[in-house]
């Protein structure tokens, strides 16, 4: 994946989106919903990897944890408040990182994954500025299973 095609779909994808923005707070509205987006994906592919299966797949069958529903979560950032919808493991041992539990409030992580991303940083360099930024312990696999989910969900709102 090239940091050049990246750039291309992300104009392409503003440009989209830029048509039905008249004023400061249709912006606003529009950043909030794409941070809502972003935020709740990535909590789904954390979970994913928790899990071991993704949603609906049948080797989760008879595992002894899944998924049990969702909490309402309110998260305050630069883009004002979000709510979220955070996804919740039946046995109660999912542990997000990336939006931990009792973390109300949003760093600028979001804006730098997103710029982390746009770059073309390898999944392994987003690895290790997620240690070197937050402190925060994330596989490898984890950022390539949330980097495809991201896609696959651009794939079908666009």
């Amino acid at each position: 994946m090239g940091t050049q095609l990246d750039q291309e779909k992300l104009k392409a994808m503003a440009a989209e989106l830029a048509k039905d923005i008249k004023s400061e707070k249709d912006l606003g509205a529009l950043t909030q919903q794409l941070v809502k987006l972003t935020v709740e994906t990535a909590l789904n592919a954390e979970l994913d990897e928790h899990l071991g299966y993704e949603k609906h797949a049948l080797e989760g069958r008879g595992t002894g944890n899944s998924r049990n529903g969702y909490s309402a979560k309110r998260l305050k950032g630069q883009h004002g408040e979000v709510s979220i919808q955070a996804p919740r493991d039946r046995d109660g041992s999912f542990e997000p990182q990336f939006v931990r539990k009792g973390q109300s409030r949003l760093t600028q992580m979001d804006d730098q994954i997103l710029a982390l991303y746009a770059k073309g940083l390898s999944t392994r360099d987003i690895v290790d500025a997620f240690k070197e930024m937050y402190d925060a312990d994330i596989s490898a696999t984890l950022v390539s299973k949330v980097s495809a989910t991201v896609l696959k969900v651009r794939k079908l709102s666009g």
